[in-house]
Parts: C-alpha cells; sequence; structure tokens
C-alpha cells in the first residue's frame, strides 16, 4: 500500500485536461468541434508567440455557436495556466445570467461567477483562478477595477465586442466612458480577445490597438444556416431564386394592420404542419421586429393579441373569416396533410400561447428564458433594438419586420439583427421571413459587403477593406480613426505588377466569367488578384443572372500627376462605369491601368455608389 504524500496532492490542475472534456460534451451533443479547435488554436497561437500582451478578434457570423466556443477557449486558457480571466458582455440586453449559466453548466472549473461574487474583501484575487462575468457598464467596471487592483495578466474576452468598446471619440482625441475603463482592466500587461459577428468598427477604430493581421476566424459548423441561405448571391441584382425558406416582401410603405395577421396566419399553419408531422410536439416563436419605439410595441401587440382573441371566440364576427383564411393558407402550403386537419389543429390548440414585448432590459430581464426558450406552443416575441443583439431564438420560425428604414443602414448592426441565423436546417423548409422589399434588398447588400470583407480577410494580403454606399454605411462614423483609415472612390486595386500585353490576348479567347477569371490568376501575381475576390466573382456569376465585364487594359490618364502615373492610384478613380456596359446584368467590372514604366495594377468596381475603407495603420 502507498504511503501518504502531500505532493501529489499539492497541484491537482497540472497537465489539465478540460479543453479535452468540454470538446468530448460538444460531441456527445452530436455537435462538430472542427470549427471551435481551429479558432481556439488560432487564439492560443496568438498569445504565446511573444510574452507581450496581445490585442485581436475572433470573428464569426452570427448565432454560429460563439458562447460555446469562448466556453471552450476558457478551458484550454486554464489549462494553459492562464489564471484570471474576465468575460465582458453587451450591457444594453441583460445576458449576464443567460450566458453564465451556460458556462456554470459546462462542468468549468473554476465555476464562472459573477463580478458582485468577487468584490467581497475576502476574495482574494491572487490565489487560485478566476472565471468572471461583467457586463460592459461604468459601475460595474469601475468596482471591478478595485477589485483588481492593478492585478497582471489578465485575459479579457470581450463579448459582442464591437459594442460599446469601440472608442467613439476617436477623432476628439478622447476615450468614451466604457472604452477608458475596459482599457483600465486589460492593464499594460493584459491580453485582450474581441468576439464578434460585425469586427469592422473594430478594426476602422483601432480599438485597443488590435491586430488584424491576429485575427482569427471562426468557422460555421455543419449545421449552420446563415446568409447564404437567407441572403444567397443570386438575388444580388433583384432576382429570386428557389430560397430554402419563404421569402414574404411587402410593400415598402404602410403598417396596415393585415400584413402581420396574414403572416400571424402563416405561422400558426407552420407550426400545426410540423407538429402533425412529427412524433414530438414543439413549441415555436414568432419575432415581430418593430421600429424600436414602444409605441410602435403597442401598436404590434394590439393586432396580435385582437387576431388571437377571435380565433379563441367562434361566436365572435370576425371568426368565419380568419377560420377561412387560415384553411386557404394551409391548402396552398401543404399538400400532404388536410387543410381541415391543421386547422382543427389550429383552432384546439390556438390558446396555448404567449405575448411577450422586449422594451427594455428590465423586461428582458424578468422573461427572456421564455423569450428565447419558447414555452407555449405558439409564443410571439415582439421588440426592437432590444432583440437585435446576442440573443439567439430557439425554435423561431417566422420574422416579421413591420417598418422600413428611412435612414442609412449601418452595417453592422443589420449583419446583427439576423436573428433567423443558426441551426435551423431541421425546420428551415418551414422558416418565414416577411420584411418590405426595400429594406431586404438593403440588407442582402449588406451581406455581400460583409462577404467581400470576411474574404479580404482570410486572404491575409493586408488590412481588410469594407465597403459602403449611399444607403449603406459599413460602421458608426465618428468610430472610424481618421488618422489611419482611407476612404477612396469605390474601386478597390491591388499590389502593382510587371505588364505584359498579351494579358489582353489571352482575355480575348476566354469567352465565361469563369474563363476570364482563370487567364488573370493565371497570368497575375496572386497579390495582384487575390483569392477572396475570384472567390467572391465565381460564386456570384455561377448563378447565371450577374455578369462580369473585363475591360481591355489601358494606360493612366495623361493629365494625371507624375507621382500619381508612378503609384497608378488616382483619387477619383480610373474605372467609369455606361449603361452599355451593364447590358446582360454585369455588376462585377475589372480593368488593369498600367504607366509609361511598363508596370500595371489591377481595379476592380462591383456597380453603385461604392465607397471602400480600409485601415492604413
Amino acid at each position: 500500500m502507498s504511503k501518504f504524500d502531500i505532493r501529489r496532492f499539492q497541484n491537482p490542475n497540472a497537465g489539465g485536461d478540460q479543453y479535452r472534456r468540454q470538446l468530448k460534451r460538444l460531441a456527445d451533443d452530436g455537435k462538430s468541434t472542427e470549427s471551435v479547435e481551429q479558432a481556439v488554436n488560432g487564439a492560443l497561437k496568438n498569445m504565446q508567440s511573444s510574452d507581450l500582451p496581445k490585442s485581436f478578434v475572433i470573428y464569426g457570423e452570427p448565432q454560429s455557436g460563439k458562447t460555446e466556443m469562448m466556453i471552450c477557449l476558457t478551458a484550454k486558457l486554464l489549462d494553459n495556466g492562464y489564471t484570471f480571466i474576465i468575460h465582458m458582455l453587451n450591457d444594453s440586453v441583460d445576458l449576464l445570467e443567460q450566458n453564465l449559466g451556460r458556462f456554470q453548466t459546462s462542468g468549468l472549473a473554476p465555476s464562472a461567477q459573477n463580478f458582485n461574487e468577487i468584490l467581497d474583501p475576502a476574495t482574494n484575487l491572487d490565489s487560485g483562478r478566476h472565471v468572471v462575468f461583467s457586463k460592459k457598464n461604468a459601475s460595474n467596471l469601475r468596482k471591478l477595477i478595485k477589485k483588481l487592483d492593478g492585478k497582471k495578466h489578465v485575459i479579457v474576452i470581450d463579448d459582442e465586442a464591437d459594442y460599446a468598446s469601440p472608442n467613439s471619440k476617436i477623432n476628439q482625441d478622447d476615450k468614451t466612458t466604457i472604452n477608458r475603463l475596459v482599457s483600465e482592466v486589460i492593464g499594460e500587461t493584459g491580453h485582450y480577445i474581441g468576439v464578434t459577428a460585425t469586427p469592422a468598427r473594430l478594426n476602422l477604430n483601432n480599438t485597443f490597438e488590435n491586430d488584424s493581421g491576429l485575427w482569427v476566424n471562426f468557422g460555421t459548423h455543419p449545421a449552420y444556416t446563415g446568409q447564404d441561405h437567407f441572403f444567397p448571391m443570386g438575388l444580388f441584382v433583384g432576382g429570386q431564386d428557389d430560397l430554402p425558406y419563404t421569402l414574404q416582401l411587402l410593400p415598402n410603405k404602410g403598417d396596415d394592420p393585415k400584413y402581420p395577421r396574414e403572416a400571424l396566419f402563416r405561422f400558426l399553419v407552420n407550426v400545426a404542419h410540423l407538429n402533425l408531422t412529427s412524433d414530438d410536439e414543439q413549441n415555436y416563436s414568432m419575432l415581430i421586429h418593430t421600429s424600436g419605439k414602444k409605441v410602435d410595441h403597442k401598436a404590434d401587440l394590439q393586432t396580435i393579441k385582437a387576431a388571437l382573441e377571435v380565433l379563441t371566440d367562434d361566436e365572435h364576427p370576425k371568426f368565419p373569416d380568419y377560420v377561412k383564411a387560415i384553411w386557404h393558407t394551409s391548402k396552398e402550403k401543404f399538400r400532404d396533410i388536410e387543410p381541415d386537419e391543421i386547422t382543427y389543429y389550429i383552432l384546439r390548440n390556438i390558446s396555448r400561447n404567449s405575448l411577450i414585448v422586449l422594451n427594455s432590459e428590465r423586461e428582458f430581464k424578468k422573461v427572456g428564458q421564455n423569450a428565447t426558450n419558447p414555452s407555449a406552443l405558439f409564443t410571439f416575441v415582439i421588440g426592437g433594438n432590444i432583440v437585435s443583439r446576442g440573443v439567439t431564438f430557439n425554435n423561431l420560425l417566422s420574422m416579421f419586420f413591420t417598418r422600413d428604414v428611412k435612414h442609412k443602414l449601418q452595417q453592422d448592426t443589420y449583419i446583427q439583427r439576423a436573428r433567423m441565423f443558426g441551426a435551423r436546417g431541421a425546420y428551415l423548409h418551414h422558416f418565414e421571413l416577411t420584411i418590405p422589399r426595400q429594406l431586404y434588398h438593403d440588407w442582402h447588400r449588406c451581406f455581400v459587403y460583409h462577404r467581400l470583407a470576411l474574404e479580404s480577410i482570410k486572404s491575409d494580403l493586408g488590412s481588410p477593406v469594407w465597403l459602403a454606399d449611399k444607403r449603406i454605411a459599413a460602421v458608426s462614423s465618428p468610430s472610424i480613426d481618421q488618422s489611419t483609415v482611407d476612404m477612396d472612390s469605390g474601386e478597390m486595386s491591388f499590389p502593382i505588377f510587371d505588364f505584359d500585353p498579351i494579358i489582353d490576348a489571352r482575355l480575348k479567347e476566354a469567352s465565361t466569367a469563369s474563363e476570364k477569371i482563370e487567364t488573370l490568376h493565371r497570368m497575375l501575381p496572386e497579390a495582384s488578384f487575390p483569392a477572396y475576390l475570384r472567390s467572391f466573382i465565381l460564386q456570384s456569376v455561377t448563378h447565371g443572372k450577374i455578369g462580369l465585364k473585363v475591360f481591355p487594359s489601358a494606360g493612366v490618364f495623361p493629365n494625371m500627376e507624375p507621382e500619381e502615373k508612378e503609384k497608378i492610384e488616382r483619387r477619383r478613380g480610373f474605372i467609369t462605369i455606361r449603361e452599355k456596359d451593364r447590358e446582360g446584368g454585369n455588376v462585377h467590372f475589372l480593368r488593369i491601368f498600367y504607366n509609361d514604366e511598363g508596370k500595371a495594377r489591377l481595379f476592380y468596381k462591383l456597380d453603385g455608389s461604392l465607397q471602400t475603407l480600409r485601415n492604413l495603420r
């Protein structure tokens, strides 16, 4: 029998395998771990490359499982000896308890704590290991800073990092309160890891001096449904492919209550069909996204409530009309089940409904779990900005946007509003998005621009390129660091190469868009026609509704300054698009310009009044 030896018990965390256990937990739940492992490995590689503090971003699509990735990242950091990890969350929606609960049930050790739990003077932060959650709230952060008392080597994992953390006073030689306080938490020796689906603001703002060269891509899992499903490239010029879900386009103006009422009927029919064709009955939700004003929430609530009251009262004068509308909707949508059966199911169960209005943090805190995990068969959630970021709605079956945007869309805001993204594959065919026509097409363009920007990051060829136009802003203007960000004419250009006239001859031999792209790919250096742009154009033109035009190469303009000619740069741009150039659905345009020294540069333009933004820092 062995003898007692205290040394065997003095470092129980040595050789920790929490990360492996977390991956096993995900695998046991039937979830893919490949993208999680790639993101965690990328983050650890950044942090271990030197002893210097690191500041970088992990970016991934909306609703792609970033919380599980952050749990696994925290486990890996603990295994590698990091002892103090702070998770910061968006303060505009009370997600702290929701995310904290997910961390605690994961089996992570030490168990994650609310920051209030460590404020007790008896809690010693210099010993043991700590995983702490805090809102990005000035009061909370000040208390946390006081408790930290200059603690070194803190790791900050900033969820929804592009919200509140960037410094919107960057051009005023000042700092916003939250930016300053988070910076104090990081200190001189801490690491900063921002996690977000929309990293443009962090890049263009130089938030916490993050290095875009260290950014880590968190890829999507196999069950993910996102922009490729809801905003496919083939819709870019206004056509409509065979979508895997139902898209209902509304007029751009008007708030006729018949539209949400008809959407409600379709939602009821979809829920009924799903449950009648399944062994296990499930609850589903419909999200009604309003302008954000509380008065609009009340109006939308009244419309839904009134319709439900009619359907629960067979003596109501409108009852026959509403039931008839549901019956005909059932008949039009489904052939495998009789409309009588679907209608009977709805009327038998219509009282199993729940209406939730989210228009304040207090109200979200009160009913948040019921809103995100529907507790009633037919759950209706009404809200504006509070439901636009960070909230995952399980079993979301319908989204209804009640109003168009009368001002310029902010790209990062609208990308975050894609609450329909996620693991919707099991019922994607039943999912419905009802939205004003102009808003959908603007939203679609947001994702086209977003897709191109993300491809520019993945290319690892320098600073990302962000796109904007007259209706869509890349980020909030005050957040753009004007001292380092270049805003040009809307063309994208790439590194200079040696010009060879045979390029034009080879392009004349190419008859299709893909052949032209392949020709340029073979004849130009990789950096001069990068993979992300080739991929972006090819994805678009393969749908057959969008075209590419490659203009013949041309010399630089005679009236350009000598320095402009040497660099082949011109503030006003090079490519001019005329109406005849658009024939055949052309929206992608490429042209090579060369100077007298035999040097050339490729220029790309996407049709429209585009602006490109690039951080030159």
